[in-house]
């Protein structure tokens, strides 16, 4: 099974990746369907591992690759790797920045929606390069264990944002259905993205480590400043840190064993 993904197109894989995220995003929404409030521990619990897991694979399947590219062939580490890093990290802090500045004067009932909608629709963009960057890395000797980890990791997360993107809408008299779409919309930069990261490893070759280091960079700015302070809100706050350890676990332990 995994010897015929290992001979598919990097940018299809790419592209597969980014669908399968967009839609665990869209299974999230349609929670909407079927609850008007979901489980706040449970969402917690999911965010917690994903945490774990996407904080795992920003070293072991962004950030370590980045390294070996960068040392083999002689690139300048502060050039690549540093540069890169500080680079993704300032893209997430200042398109946050900006996202916080908009005003929704026709809106005012539907600010808190809308602002949450836009921020995890612009954390997707990231995302989905990361997904991106993982699959083209193939290309050039990279683990598709790992590749296939960062994207479950990923999708898991992506479950329940869409959640916490069509509840508060219907919340705020907005239709079920529309609520479903707004909430599936904001994963669908994943695919887009997905498929640009993979093109930018596959044509670009020589930044390849720039762009491993600042996906890895933007993946570590969400999970501390978003994942983890939501996974905390839970008064089980140990049990969420024990999740998120069990979750970096399980990552490293699919890279290290099977990468």
């Amino acid at each position: 099974m995994i010897n015929y993904f290992t001979n598919l197109n990097p940018i299809f894989l790419a592209f597969l990746g980014g669908i399968f995220s967009f839609s665990i995003t869209s299974l999230g929404s349609a929670v909407i369907f079927a609850f008007r409030k979901f489980n706040k521990t449970l969402m917690n619990a999911m965010l917690a591992i994903s945490a774990g897991i996407m904080f795992s694979a920003s070293f072991f399947s962004l950030i370590n690759p980045a390294l070996d590219i960068c040392f083999d062939n002689n690139q300048n580490f502060f050039l690549t790797i540093v540069l890169g890093f500080i680079f993704g990290g300032l893209f997430i802090y200042y398109s946050n920045k900006y996202i916080d500045n908009i005003k929704f004067k026709k809106f005012k009932g539907l600010k808190g929606s809308i602002l949450l909608f836009s921020s995890i629709t612009l954390h997707n963009i990231p995302e989905g390069i990361a997904i991106g960057v993982a699959f083209g890395n193939l290309l050039y000797g990279g683990s598709l264990i790992a590749a296939i980890s960062l994207t479950l990791g990923i999708a898991i997360q992506n479950f329940p944002e869409g959640a916490a993107i069509s509840l508060p809408l219907a919340r705020n008299n907005i239709s079920p259905k529309k609520a479903f779409f707004l909430g599936s919309l904001s994963g669908i930069v994943e695919p887009i993205f997905a498929v640009i990261g993979a093109l930018l490893v596959l044509k670009i070759n020589n930044i390849l480590s720039f762009i491993l280091a600042f996906a890895a960079s933007a993946m570590i700015f969400v999970t501390v400043f978003e994942l983890i302070p939501e996974s905390q809100s839970s008064e089980k706050k140990d049990l969420m840190a024990l999740i998120f350890i069990f979750g970096f676990i399980f990552m490293m332990i699919l890279d290290v064993l099977l990468g």
